[in-house]
């Protein structure tokens, strides 16, 4: 490894380890989603299957104890609950490192958002420049929306990182020599079909590449990598599946039967409903506009222009190159710059296959877009590498317009084009916690101009947490509450942990309640006229809004004496 190498491992690094301090810094007041509630649940099981795996491997080895353990929330690999269930089982349970479990629970997917952040700089690093690393890095961490999930103990983030670090290392397999990189790349797609189904995209991003690959150095009359290509193909996905099986225990006994009831539940998913500018969605067809319109209505506006610029550039720029290098094919000359032509374009194509690979199926009728922004944020690192670009290119730009003004005036602009890459970004990441789902970016109005568009305002039931402090103040010694669409598993850690004053008794029944909580869903408001109705009254007690958009309304019953 070369010295500029170890220094941009250490940079990007850093920058990852950075980050995921913010994020462990602000989970405190931050509930807990739905999907972690089932996690937490099912990671406590497979936490007493490795005990057993360590004290007795031979018993932890049969059908019968994997089965016990690990049907629980089977429609997943089990890579990343693995892992909440192994934080959770040494730092806090062995070792009391984290007092609180949920943190335990949640250090694997922060650490996760960490090696994005980190592959997303040598990524950009190595492809363009530490220009472009700084600011993709800056791009991808400073998104509000990612910034929320990056704090869950989910699978959105961790499969973002493998999806980045998986395509970085089969790029790397196809340049680097010797055998080191295809067995990573091998490894690393295993470990990325181990996290989440989406994964499974992914050789089509390695096929495609390695095929545009062909054809440009063919078009060039430029050598082609094939052989390198070949040997990353092969070592990688050889290597990938053998990873995936071996670590899902769940699979191990009746293989073809559970595999295909995996591929079923992810291939027949339920289409759960989201609101979209005032409709709700039930089914198929999705909106085809769905995505684009989430993106610039969550993704600060000015990582959006940078993207736009730094890709509709540099895809100019390649263009031109190819074309050059065609005209020099038919001269027989200039074969260096025909190589460095190929090399370019090949590699801007394989970030646009990363990106497009990831968002593409969203703009499929049958596709559910329940979970909005998060099931396509594994195309985010490559849209912040873009974004990185950009930036790189109007810099340059500042730097030719004033080489002949004085001095200060190129500095001036240059701290003007890095305040404005990052300013807004970063206030709106940190005016967005603990409602990273609630926020939406000035050019739909914020929050408030979001609830006039009628865009979704939350979901996953995890801001019941921000009612806690009401409730703690007027709530009587053992008042029931109606946790409305907060799973019980999230309400009792929650509970457990404190966050919430621990006497007070959730139920799933409004007729059972003292006090109500209600998450504002447009497909619930029959659960506030509900409320109404029981309650015989329609005022609230108080309500939790963000940018004055409400987002919890808390009711109290007025009981007959």
């Amino acid at each position: 490894m070369t010295a500029s190498s170890r220094k941009d491992l250490l940079t990007g690094g850093g920058l990852g380890l950075a980050y995921a301090v913010w994020l462990m810094a602000t989970c405190g007041n931050l509930g807990f989603a739905r999907d972690e509630g089932f996690y937490f649940s099912a990671s406590q099981r497979y936490a007493a299957w490795f005990a057993q795996l360590f004290s007795s491997p031979q018993a932890a080895l049969t059908r019968g104890a994997i089965d016990a353990a690990w049907s629980n929330n089977h429609e997943h690999p089990a890579l990343i609950k693995s892992l909440f269930a192994l934080s959770w089982m040494f730092l806090h349970q062995k070792w009391h490192f984290f007092e609180q479990g949920s943190l335990a629970f949640r250090l694997p997917g922060i650490m996760m958002m960490a090696v994005a952040i980190a592959t997303t700089y040598l990524f950009a690093a190595r492809a363009f420049g530490r220009i472009e690393a700084f600011a993709a890095a800056a791009a991808l961490g400073l998104m509000p929306s990612l910034f929320y999930l990056a704090h869950l103990a989910c699978f959105d983030v961790p499969i973002m990182a493998f999806w980045v670090l998986s395509i970085f290392a089969f790029w790397r397999a196809v340049h680097a020599q010797g055998f080191g990189w295809p067995i990573a790349s091998g490894v690393i797609f295993g470990l990325a079909l181990e996290t989440k189904h989406n994964a499974w995209i992914l050789p089509c991003v390695f096929v495609a590449y390695a095929l545009g690959t062909q054809i440009l150095a063919w078009a060039s009359g430029v050598p082609s990598q094939s052989k390198r290509m070949v040997i990353a193909l092969v070592s990688t996905l050889a290597i990938g599946p053998a990873i995936f099986f071996a670590l899902w225990p769940w699979i191990w006994h009746d293989t073809a039967a559970r595999l295909a009831e995996y591929v079923e539940f992810h291939v027949h998913h339920v289409y759960y409903n989201i609101e979209f500018l005032g409709q709700n969605y039930w089914g198929p067809p999705s909106p085809f506009w769905y995505a684009p319109t989430m993106i610039a209505a969550t993704v600060p506006t000015i990582t959006v222009l940078f993207f736009l610029l730094g890709g509709m550039t540099q895809l100019g720029n390649d263009v031109r190159q190819l074309i050059g290098s065609w005209q020099a094919r038919r001269t027989a000359k200039q074969k260096a710059s025909r190589e460095q032509g190929v090399d370019r374009a090949s590699t801007d194509l394989l970030l646009f296959l990363g990106f497009a690979a990831a968002i593409g199926p969203f703009f499929l009728p049958k596709t559910p877009i329940f979970g909005g922004t998060k099931h396509w944020i594994t195309a985010y690192p490559f849209m912040a590498i873009f974004a990185g670009r950009g930036v790189a290119f109007a810099a340059r730009w500042i730097k030719e317009y004033a080489s002949k003004k004085p001095r200060w005036v190129g500095h001036a602009a240059l701290v003007a084009l890095g305040f404005a890459a990052i300013a807004a970004p970063l206030a709106e990441t940190i005016h967005s916690h603990p409602f990273g789902l609630s926020v939406y970016t000035p050019l739909v109005g914020g929050a408030p101009g979001a609830a006039e568009l009628g865009l979704n305002r939350q979901f996953w039931g995890f801001t019941n947490q921000s009612a806690a402090p009401y409730l703690a103040a007027h709530a009587p010694p053992g008042a029931s509450v109606f946790i409305h669409d907060t799973a019980w598993q999230s309400w009792s850690q929650m509970t457990a942990e404190r966050r919430i004053r621990p006497d007070l008794r959730g139920v799933m029944r409004q007729e059972e309640a003292d006090y109500a909580l209600y998450q504002h869903e447009l497909h619930m408001a029959e659960v506030e006229y509900g409320i109404w109705s029981v309650y015989n009254d329609t005022h609230p007690v108080d309500i939790v809004a963000y940018d004055g958009v409400p987002i919890v309304t808390i009711y109290e019953r007025h009981r007959a004496r």
